[in-house]
C-alpha cells in the first residue's frame, strides 16, 4: 500500500477522476504521483475503471484503499465514465486526468491557486510535455471552426506554424512559457470549477472517447466561462495508452467525433467555408488515414509484386533479348502475378510466416504449376514457357533472397535503429496463456534462448477476468483468453503458447477461431505426444518442445478452395434461386421473416428463412434465402449446425452451414459430445473432397 501526505478528512478542495482502460502499470504509476502532489490538500481521488482485464481493478482495491472506486462492467466509453465520477464528486473544483500521466508536486495547488484568484476562470489546463520533454500541442488549441480545421488539413500550420493566420489550430505561434486564455485545452488534463459544471453541464456521452473534451469546452465558453492554459506547472503524458488498449477501430471513431462535433456546433456554416465543405475535409483526411493504414499493411505485398515483375523483365531479356515483348502481354503478366501473391498468402508469408525463405520458394514453385497449368487449357493467354521457368527460378531467388538477406543483416547489424526495426518485424511478438507455474517455467525457457525469434510481451489469464490471478512475473497481464482479438490488436501478437493442457480443446478452438482473423498462430507445449488437436510440426528450442496447434479448415489453402467452392455453389444455385423467390414471394401460404442465429464466434447475425403455414419450410428451399449471406462469407455450404443465438454461446470455431456432418447425421439424434467430436473430425480432416463427399450424402438423403 502506498503511504503519503493524502488528506482526505476535511472536506475536499479538489476531486481527481481518472478513467481507466486496461493501463495498470500507468495507473499505478499516476495514482502515486498524484498522492504526493496532494500532500496537505483536501481531496478525493475516484477512479473508473472502464472493464479493464489486466488487473487494474485488483491494483487499485489492494495497493490504494484510499482511492473511491467505480468497477464498470462494460467500457462504458470516456464521457460517460468521467460523468459517474462528477456525480459524486464533492469538491469545489474537478480534476479530470488520463492514467496515462505524471503530475508534478505542485500541479494541484498551482492550479487550485489560480482558480481562487480567477473567480472567472471557469476551465483550467497546465502544460503538457511527451515523455521527450517536447511540448504536447494539444495541450492548448483552438476550436476547428471551418478556417481552421482548413489550414490544418492543408499542411498549412505545419509549413507557417509562427503565422497567427495559419497556426490557430495548437496556437503554435504563442509562446508556451506564457499563460493565455485559450479556447480549448487537452482531456488528458482538465481542472474545472463546480459551478461551471452545472452551468454547461456534464460531458456528451454521445462522444465515446474522441470529441467530448473539445466540446465541453465549447459549451463552457457558451456558458460565459474563461478556458486558460496554465503553463506554471506541467505534467508528463504517456499519449494513447488506453486507445491502444481499446478492441475498436479507433481512426474510425476519431473521424466520426469531428464529424459529431461539427453537426452539433457548426449549425450554419462559417465565415469564409460552408458546413459541407468542412465535412468533406474531415471525411477526406480520414480517408487519407485509412488509406496510409492500407499501404502499411500491403507494403510486403508490394515488394514482392516489385520482384515478381524484376524477375519477368529479367526473363524477357535472357531469353527474348528485347524489352518489346513486354508491353503485349501487360494483362496477362497482371493476372499471373495475382496468381502468384494469391499463392504467396496461401503459403502464410503474409500472416505468419512473411519472412520465410523456404515457404517463399515453395510459393513460387507452387505459383508457377498452378499458372503453367491455367494456361495449358488457354494457349492464347500464355508467355514463352521458356520465360516462364526462367522467371520462375528468379522470382524464387529475388523473394527468397531478400527475405533471408534482412533476417542476416537484422541479427548482424550493429546499428541501433537498424536493429529496432528488425526487432518489430522479424521477432514473433508473442504472449504466453496462464499465470501458473507451468506458464512461467515457458518464460524462463524462452528467455534462456532469445535468439529462438519469440519476444514474450506478457501473460494472458485464463480466468473470465485477470483480477482473479496476478503473476509472479516482471511481465505485464495483458488480458483474458475471452478477448483475445483485443489483446491481439492492441500488443500485435503473433503467436499464443500454452502449457500442456491448460484450457479445453473445446475453450481453445474458440480462441483459435477467432485468432484466426488476426493471423494468430498457436501453439503448445506438449505434455505427452497424445495430442487430439495439432500438426506434427515441432520446434524444439533446446530443452523446450513447442508444437503448432491448427486445423487443416485454418491453413491458407483451404481457407482459399473453400471459400471458392462456396462463391461456385451459389453461382450455381442462381437460376433456380431466382423463380423460388418470385414463387415464394407470391404464394399466400409462404412468407420470409428475419431469425437471430449464433455465427461461429458465439457471436449474434441475422438471417431470412422461409415458413409455410407459420411453420419452417423443409428441404433445400431454405437454402435460397442463405445464398446471399454465402456470397457474402457470413455463412458457408458445408459448416456447423445453424443455431438459435442466445447471450453467453459458445464459439464453435467455423461459421454456420447449409449442411454438415451434424447433419448428414441427424437422424441419429446426437447428444452434444457427439456433435463436438464430428466438428473436430471436420475441422482436422478438412478438404475439399470432404466437402464433396458430405455434400452428395445431403443431396441424397433428402
Amino acid at each position: 500500500m502506498f503511504s503519503g501526505g493524502y488528506n482526505i478528512k476535511a472536506k475536499p478542495d479538489i476531486s481527481i477522476i481518472i478513467v481507466n482502460y486496461n493501463v495498470k502499470s500507468y495507473l499505478e504509476q499516476a495514482l502515486k504521483s498524484i498522492l504526493k502532489a496532494l500532500t496537505h490538500i483536501p481531496s478525493e481521488i475516484i477512479v473508473v475503471d472502464n472493464a479493464s482485464t489486466d488487473g487494474s481493478v485488483r491494483l487499485v482495491r489492494e495497493q490504494f484503499p484510499e482511492v473511491m472506486l467505480i468497477a464498470n462492467k462494460l467500457n462504458a466509453g470516456f464521457a460517460k465514465a468521467n460523468n459517474q465520477a462528477l456525480k459524486k464528486a464533492r469538491g469545489r473544483f474537478v480534476c479530470l486526468i488520463n492514467p496515462d500521466t505524471l503530475v508534478r508536486e505542485d500541479t494541484f495547488s498551482t492550479c487550485i491557486d489560480y482558480m481562487v484568484r480567477h473567480p472567472d476562470t471557469g476551465m483550467l489546463g497546465c502544460k503538457i510535455l511527451n515523455p521527450d520533454g517536447s511540448l504536447q500541442l494539444a495541450c492548448r488549441r483552438s476550436f476547428p471552426t471551418p478556417w481552421v480545421a482548413f489550414t490544418k488539413m492543408a499542411g498549412l500550420s505545419r509549413l507557417f506554424p509562427k503565422s497567427r493566420w495559419f497556426g490557430r489550430y495548437n496556437l503554435t505561434y504563442m509562446d508556451p512559457d506564457k499563460t493565455t486564455e485559450v479556447e480549448a485545452i487537452s482531456g488528458s488534463f482538465m481542472v474545472v470549477r463546480k459551478k461551471t459544471i452545472r452551468d454547461a453541464g456534464p460531458l456528451d456521452e454521445d462522444f465515446f472517447l474522441y470529441g467530448e473534451d473539445l466540446d465541453w469546452c465549447y459549451r463552457i465558453h457558451q456558458a460565459g466561462w474563461k478556458i486558460v492554459y496554465l503553463p506554471a506547472t506541467q505534467i508528463i503524458h504517456y499519449k494513447g495508452r488506453s486507445a491502444k488498449e481499446a478492441p475498436f477501430d479507433n481512426l474510425r471513431i476519431f473521424y466520426g467525433a469531428m464529424q459529431l462535433f461539427v453537426m452539433k456546433h457548426f449549425h450554419r456554416g462559417w465565415v469564409f467555408l460552408p458546413r459541407w465543405l468542412l465535412m468533406t475535409g474531415i471525411w477526406l483526411r480520414g480517408g487519407l488515414s485509412f488509406l496510409s493504414q492500407l499501404i502499411q499493411r500491403l507494403l510486403i505485398p508490394m515488394i514482392d509484386f516489385a520482384f515478381l515483375q524484376a524477375g519477368l523483365f529479367a526473363a524477357i531479356l535472357v531469353w527474348l533479348k528485347t524489352p518489346d515483348y513486354w508491353p503485349r502481354y501487360l494483362i496477362v503478366n497482371g493476372i499471373y502475378s495475382m496468381i502468384w501473391l494469391g499463392c504467396f498468402w496461401g503459403m502464410g508469408l503474409y500472416r505468419r510466416r512473411v519472412f520465410s525463405a523456404s515457404n517463399a520458394i515453395a510459393a513460387v514453385f507452387f505459383g508457377f504449376l498452378f499458372n503453367t497449368s491455367v494456361t495449358f487449357f488457354l494457349p492464347d493467354y500464355q508467355f514463352s514457357r521458356a520465360v516462364m521457368l526462367i522467371a520462375a527460378f528468379l522470382d524464387a531467388v529475388f523473394l527468397g533472397s531478400w527475405r533471408l538477406v534482412l533476417r542476416l543483416a537484422i541479427r548482424k547489424s550493429r546499428l541501433p535503429a537498424f536493429n529496432r526495426l528488425g526487432h518489430s518485424l522479424v521477432n514473433r511478438r508473442t504472449a504466453i496463456a496462464g499465470t501458473g507455474h507451468d506458464s512461467l517455467q515457458i518464460l524462463k525457457h524462452l528467455r534462456r534462448h532469445p535468439d529462438t525469434g519469440y519476444e514474450v510481451i506478457g501473460l494472458v489469464s485464463l480466468s473470465g477476468t485477470a483480477d482473479d490471478s496476478v503473476p509472479d512475473s516482471d511481465l505485464p497481464l495483458l488480458g483474458n483468453l475471452d478477448e483475445i482479438e483485443r489483446v491481439a490488436r492492441a500488443h500485435r501478437i503473433h503467436d499464443v503458447i500454452f502449457p500442456a493442457e491448460a484450457v479445453s480443446y473445446e475453450r481453445m478452438l474458440g480462441f483459435m477461431a477467432r485468432g484466426k482473423e488476426l493471423n494468430l498462430d498457436f501453439k503448445m507445449v506438449p505434455g505427452h505426444m497424445d495430442v487430439l488437436i495439432g500438426r506434427s510440426h515441432i520446434d524444439t528450442l533446446n530443452d523446450l518442445s513447442l508444437m503448432d496447434l491448427d486445423y487443416s479448415i485454418f491453413q491458407g489453402w483451404n481457407i482459399l478452395l473453400k471459400r471458392w467452392m462456396d462463391i461456385l455453389f451459389v453461382l450455381c444455385m442462381l437460376p433456380a434461386a431466382l423463380p423460388v423467390t418470385v414463387f415464394v414471394w407470391l404464394h399466400p401460404r409462404f412468407r420470409f421473416r428475419r431469425r437471430m442465429i449464433a455465427d461461429g464466434l458465439g457471436r449474434s447475425m441475422s438471417i431470412t428463412e422461409i415458413l409455410k403455414t407459420k411453420k419452417r419450410a423443409s428441404g433445400w428451399i431454405q437454402a435460397v434465402p442463405l445464398l446471399w449471406p454465402i456470397l457474402r462469407g457470413r455463412l458457408t455450404v458445408i459448416g456447423t449446425e445453424i443455431l438459435d443465438y442466445h447471450p453467453g454461446t459458445q464459439a464453435r470455431g467455423f461459421k454456420p452451414g447449409l449442411t454438415g456432418l451434424v447433419q448428414v447425421h441427424r437422424a441419429k439424434k446426437l447428444t452434444e459430445e457427439e456433435k463436438k467430436r464430428y466438428t473436430h473430425h471436420y475441422m482436422k480432416n478438412y478438404s475439399v473432397f470432404l466437402d464433396i463427399e458430405i455434400l452428395l450424402k445431403s443431396v441424397f438423403r433428402d
